[in-house]
């Protein structure tokens, strides 16, 4: 049992789910009927932030739990909460203005990418050490 990592799984749900509450605000907001995804530029922001954190929900919380599994618990849930972070610094970032979306952008792929390799060279050993 990881309540930690489960704790961090929740948290960054929570995030996505508050991101798209937003999408459904101002397209009320800006009377944009569904299914059209144009005429604000703020709309189109907060759809695009949305778009953004689910794909990069696909990486995480898979990379998350098999670093969790077989690296570190401990260290997938900083990795975890650092990514959480830097989602809502992206979300806050990119409602104001695109261009300063990247620093939230490039610290959440880091951490999917630690997340993703540290899996991968976690699984690699943990292979070799049972003789796969």
């Amino acid at each position: 049992m990881l309540p930690g990592t489960s704790l961090i799984t929740v948290l960054a749900l929570i995030v996505y789910f508050g991101i798209t509450v937003n999408v459904s605000r101002t397209r009320v907001k800006f009377k944009i009927p569904a299914p059209q995804i144009s005429g604000n530029p703020y709309f189109e922001r907060s759809l695009r932030i949305q778009q953004n954190t689910v794909e990069q929900l696909i990486l995480f919380l898979p990379s998350l739990w098999l670093f969790s599994s077989f690296v570190s618990s401990v260290w997938a849930n900083v990795i975890g909460s650092v990514w959480i972070i830097s989602r809502i610094v992206y979300a806050l970032s990119y409602y104001q203005a695109p261009e300063k979306r990247t620093v939230g952008f490039a610290i959440s792929a880091l951490m999917i990418l630690i997340l993703l390799i540290g899996s991968l060279v976690g699984i690699v050993i943990t292979l070799l050490k049972t003789g796969f």
